[in-house]
């Protein structure tokens, strides 16, 4: 059985532009209220009639990076996981790191540059 696809995360420059823009379009509702001031869209809000849908997240980015949309995939072990990329050809961006309140993720890129992250289980 793979590792499932939890959470999507789409950064930018201007947080509460991008808010703006993605709730309009998909009708998500964005809550940032939260010490990080990160907008979480909330997997509840965002599902379909049959129940498909995932949670995620839209903040900003310091100017001197560059934005980005990528998704998370659900690991038992955050280590385990960023040392499996670096060994398959992959570069670790980040991690692991815990977030206050929240779950332990990692980022790395693929072997072609493209960022993508890890969440633990058990961890929303």
């Amino acid at each position: 059985m793979g590792q499932p696809v939890v959470h999507f995360e789409i950064a930018g420059k201007d947080a509460e532009k991008l808010w703006s823009f993605y709730g309009e379009m998909f009708g998500w509702e964005v809550d940032a209220s939260n010490p990080l001031n990160y907008g979480v869209v909330a997997r509840d809000d965002n599902v379909s009639a049959d129940g498909w849908g995932i949670g995620g997240g839209i903040c900003a980015m310091p100017d001197e990076m560059p934005g980005y949309i990528t998704v998370y995939a659900k690991v038992p072990d955050v280590e385990v996981a960023l040392t499996k990329a670096e060994r398959l050809g992959g570069k670790r961006l980040m991690g692991p790191e815990q977030i206050p309140d929240g779950p332990e993720i990692g980022m790395c890129q693929d072997p072609e540059g493209r960022p993508f992250g890890v969440i633990k289980e058990g961890t929303r």
